[in-house]
């Protein structure tokens, strides 16, 4: 492949181009077209009317729905170059095509073409060919889809489920056909990401699906949304945000979903078994469901979720094929002596860095016994900085030993994660805020917590857990919600903290502290604050003190 059309259009524009992958949700504001990811090379610059041009996409299966809000809202790139295989930024144009009318050209390149590209200053595009200064590179057409479809698909095709589940099965059989499927697979799950009101595009598509009859055909959760679903009016959380928040979420729980409202889906009682085949999205639910439980999903996009949910059929791609799931990289860790609960989010943020676009496993770590907790923070961080869909960890993750030894290898050291301790505290030492569940936080994360707040916060420091709503009953079953609560922390069920908005953000708060590499990394962008990160002890001292550590832990000495 040299030159493919993926979404078809035309186009005209400057060239915007980056080496490193973007994650649009918590990366761009929907509302300005910014880049607002302060990790990344093309921070503060805007996307509106240029010709992107990266290898691919990472991060949030979010991103569809900031790319389709983008287009409603005149603010998208007037076309998109990739050099990978691409889904989450595809969906949202294919979405805002389809919909709404609003299309979004993306073309797909080869190594040689695509650095051309990057290296010219105007592009044009049309239907069947891109100009590089001058240059005319024919576009082959987008694949068509040779798919075997049951005589269920094809009556779903026809209409016979009514026309939310013919767009559903339409829009499945194309990508499909881009990823280069030939098959659907039958899922017994599935879990939606795109409830989050981030944006109007949210709301329009998950109302529109439901106006049409929509409702899913398996059984599906629902990821974190906006708001506290029966507290917002309590919280002051303005009517105009939270009634609109809660028809967000009200929309797919109308199509049949249940309302569980957490981004770990995998602390459920309905937690996937290994070799089950689900459709969930949500980036680090999916790494987490196939690299801890070895359950088998892609990591969906956003709206794709819901189709898959209410025709209970997948694309037969990605790691859903055990051939897909082998590891491409192997990265050797020489494991600090003495460390603590924050190396796991740390290791999974470099891991990410060093393997953005391909599964690794990681070695040297056969010692440590890390818990399901360890490993949660660990998948989140690795989330945020690669798209890959999952990892392996030798001696610990289930399939580490089920595939042989990659032939590129890279070692961690010592120096390699004081890098990313540094990439991470970014902030001052003063705290007024301390930032806990990203993603959710499990039973065990809160007994941990409960066992660490003795004494009392400093004045003026805030701290907020956020949890699911089967988390927060067994915590107060147990006696925990008490104890926190006498620490003066507020545990909030529904929402996380990359939906968290103000009031329920702390207005005066302006350093925060958290124990979460995926949120230490987009908080800056998402809220505009300072940020510390650090250990989950780390996180309780700066709540008594209202001060982080002035230096790196011990163990990276």
């Amino acid at each position: 492949m040299t030159a493919q059309s993926i979404l078809a259009g035309a186009a005209r524009g400057q060239v915007l181009a980056t080496d490193e992958g973007l994650s649009f949700w918590g990366g761009v504001d929907p509302l300005s077209g910014l880049v607002i990811d302060v990790h990344h090379p093309l921070c503060g610059q805007s996307l509106a009317g240029m010709v992107l041009v990266m290898p691919t996409t990472r991060g949030s299966c979010s991103g569809s729905g900031v790319i389709l809000d983008l287009a409603l809202n005149g603010l998208a790139p007037a076309a998109f170059v990739f050099r990978e295989m691409e889904d989450i930024v595809t969906l949202g144009a294919m979405i805002a095509g389809r919909m709404f009318d609003r299309p979004v050209p993306i073309v797909r390149l080869g190594a040689e073409e695509f650095a051309r590209v990057a290296r010219a200053q105007q592009v044009d595009l049309t239907e069947d060919a891109l100009m590089i200064d001058g240059r005319r590179v024919p576009l082959d057409p987008a694949p068509v889809a040779g798919l075997t479809l049951t005589a269920a698909d094809r009556a779903m095709l026809d209409g016979a489920k009514g026309p939310a589940c013919r767009i559903a099965m339409e829009v499945i059989c194309a990508m499909a056909a881009l990823q280069g499927a030939t098959a659907l697979v039958d899922v017994t799950q599935g879990h939606i990401d795109g409830c989050i009101l981030a944006n109007t595009a949210n709301l329009r598509f998950a109302e529109t699906m439901a106006q049409m009859g929509g409702r899913v055909s398996v059984p599906t959760t629902i990821n974190a949304i906006s708001v506290d679903h029966g507290n917002w009016r309590k919280q002051g959380v303005p009517p105009q945000f939270g009634l609109r928040a809660a028809r967000l979420a009200d929309a797919y729980v109308q199509m049949g979903a249940r309302p569980t409202f957490t981004c770990a889906p995998y602390l459920l009682e309905t937690a996937p078994e290994a070799g089950e085949m689900i459709g969930w999205s949500e980036s680090n639910a999916v790494i987490y469901a196939n690299s801890v439980l070895a359950a088998r999903t892609v990591k969906h996009p956003d709206y794709l979720d819901l189709f898959i949910a209410m025709t209970g059929r997948a694309p037969l791609s990605g790691v859903y094929l055990e051939a897909n799931r082998t590891p491409r990289l192997r990265i050797d860790v020489t494991c600090p002596v003495g460390h603590d609960d924050a190396l796991w989010p740390m290791l999974g943020y470099l891991a990410g860095q060093l393997s953005p676009d391909r599964i690794p496993i990681l070695t040297g770590l056969e010692q440590t016994a890390p818990s399901r907790d360890d490993l949660k923070a660990m998948c989140a961080a690795f989330g945020t900085t690669s798209a890959a869909p999952m990892l392996h960890v030798a001696g610990i993750t289930p399939e580490a030993e089920a595939f042989p030894d990659p032939a590129d290898r890279v070692t961690v050291t010592k120096a390699d994660l004081a890098r990313v301790w540094a990439e991470l505290n970014p902030g001052p030492d003063e705290i007024d805020l301390v930032a806990l569940g990203s993603p959710h936080f499990s039973l065990t994360e809160c007994r941990a917590l409960s066992g660490l707040v003795q004494g009392t916060r400093a004045e003026g420091v805030a701290m907020i857990v956020t949890v699911g709503q089967n988390v927060l009953a067994q915590a107060r079953a147990e006696g925990i919600l008490a104890r926190l609560e006498a620490f003066g922390a507020q545990v909030i069920p529904d929402i996380c903290w990359c939906s968290i908005t103000e009031p329920v953000f702390p207005v005066e708060a302006r350093n925060l502290m958290t124990n979460s590499g995926k949120y230490a990394h987009y908080a800056p962008g998402l809220s505009g604050r300072n940020v510390r990160f650090g250990s989950l002890a780390d996180c309780v001292a700066a709540a008594r003190s209202g001060s982080a550590p002035k230096r790196p832990p011990d163990w990276l000495g």
